[in-house]
């Protein structure tokens, strides 16, 4: 149950870190006039919020995780 615990709180740190990662990109993306690249990455930030979400709500963690 520690371990779990562990590899979840790792995940959600490493999750904040991409999707703070994906917004400075998106912001520089957009200051340089690369809109669609922007959106991507503000994507890409999305589904690491989204990832942290389903990681507190799930409680067998990596069982359900998948490879992409």
């Amino acid at each position: 149950m520690i371990r779990n615990s562990h590899i979840v709180l790792q995940t959600k740190d490493k999750n904040l870190y991409m999707s703070d990662m994906a917004l400075e990109l998106a912001q520089m993306a957009e200051d340089s006039g690369l809109a669609t690249l922007a959106y991507l990455f503000r994507m890409a930030a999305l589904e690491a919020c989204t990832a942290e979400t389903r990681l507190s709500e799930q409680g067998d963690f990596p069982r359900q995780m998948t490879s992409h």
